[in-house]
Order: C-alpha cells, then sequence, then structure tokens
C-alpha cells in the first residue's frame, strides 16, 4: 500500500489516510468494553476478550479482504502488547455496516464467548 503524506503550512509531513479503507481493530468487538471505551457494535454482537486473528478469521468468513498490520496500536490500549493488530478492508458502505457483517460471523463462530447482556 503506498502512503501519501500532506505538509501543512509552517509544518511537517503528516500521514493522509487511504480513503478507501476502513479500519477495524479487535477492541470495536469487545463486549468488556463500554461505547465509551472504544465498542463499535452492541453488546448482543461482541464476543469477550476479541484478538486479531479472530477478527482476520471472521472478515474473511464475511467476504472481505482484510489487509493485517499486526504491529499497529489502538490508542486506547497501546500500553498493552496482547491488544496489538488492527486490519483495513475495502469500504464498500458504511462502516457500521462492514462491522455489523464481521461481528455476525465472531458471533457464529465463537457463540460461546458471546455475551446476551443487553448494553
Amino acid at each position: 500500500m503506498r502512503q501519501r503524506y500532506f505538509k501543512e503550512a509552517g509544518e511537517g509531513w503528516r500521514y493522509m489516510p487511504d480513503k478507501s479503507k476502513i479500519v477495524i481493530w479487535p477492541i470495536y468487538f469487545d463486549a468488556a468494553r463500554s461505547r465509551d471505551e472504544g465498542r463499535m457494535v452492541s453488546r448482543e454482537y461482541a464476543i469477550n476478550e476479541p484478538n486479531l486473528d479472530m477478527i482476520i478469521t471472521a472478515s474473511i468468513k464475511s467476504g472481505l479482504k482484510p489487509e493485517i498490520e499486526r504491529e499497529k496500536k489502538h490508542p486506547k490500549t497501546w500500553h498493552k502488547p496482547e491488544a496489538a493488530g488492527r486490519i483495513l478492508v475495502a469500504k464498500k458502505g458504511s462502516k457500521s455496516a462492514t462491522l455489523k457483517k464481521i461481528a455476525g460471523s465472531l458471533k457464529m463462530k465463537y457463540k460461546k464467548q458471546a455475551t446476551g447482556k443487553r448494553g
């Protein structure tokens, strides 16, 4: 992936994110977190302790082709080595629709970990 950069007046170069991709972090599917703490799907679709490999498997089962970035860290969990990694998928519709698609696959595969609590 070719990264694009731009320069602001009086400042250094900054990274310009690729708008054709959606960034997906495992924290988005964590049932133990609140929405304020980073969860982006309803508790109904969330699972306990999601990891990058689970998200990769679920995204492939959902028909997506993830680009894997294992070294990246979510800003809220930068200090936790076990929380490293994210995927990028092609933008085909809204981010919430893509997350629901992946969450559905996650819930089917890891239903023993899924919670039935509302939140």
